[in-house]
């Protein structure tokens, strides 16, 4: 049986931005304890997720069709 490479292309991305929020769990439970400097590592690394992001839709990995 044959998928589409758009099938493998959704599925990466979705591994790769789930991982990528995983950290996000470490960090709001000691974020206490980080101070300011943790806070913005965590702003910069969102950033730089959500460049990721918009990227991907704005090439249109993300649609089906």
């Amino acid at each position: 049986m044959k998928f589409d490479v758009r099938y493998y292309l959704v599925a990466i991305l979705f591994i790769l931005f789930d991982l990528e929020i995983a950290f996000l769990f470490p960090w709001a439970v000691s974020l206490n304890e980080i101070g300011a400097s943790g806070f913005w590592a965590m702003m910069i690394f969102l950033g730089i997720l959500v460049v990721g992001f918009a990227y991907e839709w704005k090439k249109g990995a993300l649609d089906w069709e």
